[in-house]
């Protein structure tokens, strides 16, 4: 297993993480389970399987380079999941995290729910589906998701804008959201000055950087949530993507 996995081994270790034998074999059956699954439906294009230990495995933990989730039981939710990237391999990594995974197709949930039990993933903190728009979850009559998670994760789902409208929402004030952008971030970060600002975040840092091995650029921004995000946000379905916030 580890002469298999050997490049995702060096990769990893360039954010300072050890993989266990444990984990590799994680690693190998979510791997499978992808490919299977794949065949009846769309999770992913990439499916090579080195292409999946960088594009997917390593950059899904990339913002360990920015991020302390080692030894915590962090609360954190992964909007608009897809395939299970970043929460999954977040998990695996970092097995003590509490992990929702909020989707809004249910067959992208059965598959990942599958995952769940196969990898036995909440034998050490907890991890669940949730199916739903990122924008229904904090404006229901209960309000039982609204300023609740330390984290916010999202990856390649929509312009910063509108992410953080998504993401803001859901980060309870002194957590975080982190945002997985592909290439630089630079234009966007501009023009989402204005709705970070109005969503109760602080953008802290824009990080840059190449996937290990690879001359493929990612950027991780870490905005902090200073105050609460006004009741007014998120918006209605599908108002965030047509109309972002300046």
């Amino acid at each position: 297993m580890r002469t298999k996995y050997k490049k995702m081994i060096g990769d990893f270790s360039k954010y300072n993480i050890e993989l266990s034998d444990e984990q590799l074999e994680q690693f190998d059956t979510y791997y499978s389970m992808l490919v299977e699954w794949n065949k009846v439906m769309n999770l992913t294009g990439i499916t090579e399987f080195d292409d999946v230990c960088r594009l997917h495995f390593t950059d899904s933990i990339s913002s360990a380079q920015y991020f302390d989730f080692q030894g915590k039981e962090i609360s954190l939710i992964d909007i608009g999941t897809g395939a299970g990237f970043p929460g999954i391999p977040l998990k695996i990594v970092f097995p003590e995290l509490n992990i929702t995974l909020l989707d809004s197709l249910n067959k992208r949930l059965n598959f990942l729910n599958a995952v769940i039990d196969e990898l036995h993933l909440n034998d050490s903190g907890s991890i669940k589906t949730l199916h739903g728009r990122a924008e229904d979850f904090c404006q229901k009559k209960d309000g039982s998701l609204r300023e609740t998670f330390d984290v916010a994760v999202s990856r390649a789902v929509a312009n910063m804008a509108t992410l953080s409208e998504y993401c803001l929402p859901y980060v309870k004030v002194g957590g975080y959201f982190l945002a997985y952008k592909s290439e630089k971030a630079e234009e966007e970060l501009t023009d989402a000055k204005g709705a970070i600002h109005l969503l109760g975040g602080k953008l802290e840092s824009s990080n840059e950087f190449l996937l290990p091995g690879s001359d493929v650029s990612r950027t991780i921004c870490v905005v902090k949530k200073v105050e609460p995000t006004s009741k007014k946000y998120p918006r209605k379905a599908g108002v965030p993507s047509k109309q972002p916030l300046k």
